[in-house]
């Protein structure tokens, strides 16, 4: 199973980019995906997450600016940012549960994101 994210790049604040996580390879289903997010000098945080019902949740820092549309046919979770901000800076990694053989979490490479201001 592989997560292929994509889309990250300079960005100035107030953009709006989308960053598509499309995972591939022996899946027989995906319970849910999601992104988080790792900043300069910090750890890594959660930032949203959609289930395979499309129930979507999200970290507090993030709610109302971001969404995680899901596209089950395409086997595709999109982080659709809004109103950006150079605190949202960080290098953004996509992870979904999957099933295959068992039930197991894979994680994509990272994008890196970055706000100018």
């Amino acid at each position: 199973v592989q997560l292929q994210a994509s889309g990250g790049g300079l960005v100035q604040a107030g953009g709006s980019p989308r960053l598509p996580c499309a995972a591939s390879g022996s899946i027989r289903g995906i319970n849910n995906m999601g992104w988080y997010r790792q900043a300069p000098g910090k750890q890594r945080e959660w930032v949203a997450a959609i289930t395979s019902g499309g129930r979507t949740n999200y970290a507090d820092s993030v709610k109302g600016r971001f969404t995680i549309p899901g596209d089950n046919a395409k086997k595709t979770v999109y982080l659709q940012m809004n109103s950006l901000q150079p605190e949202d800076t960080a290098v953004y990694y996509c992870n979904a549960d999957i099933t295959n053989w068992g039930r197991n979490t894979y994680w994509g490479q990272g994008t890196q994101v970055t706000v100018s201001s």
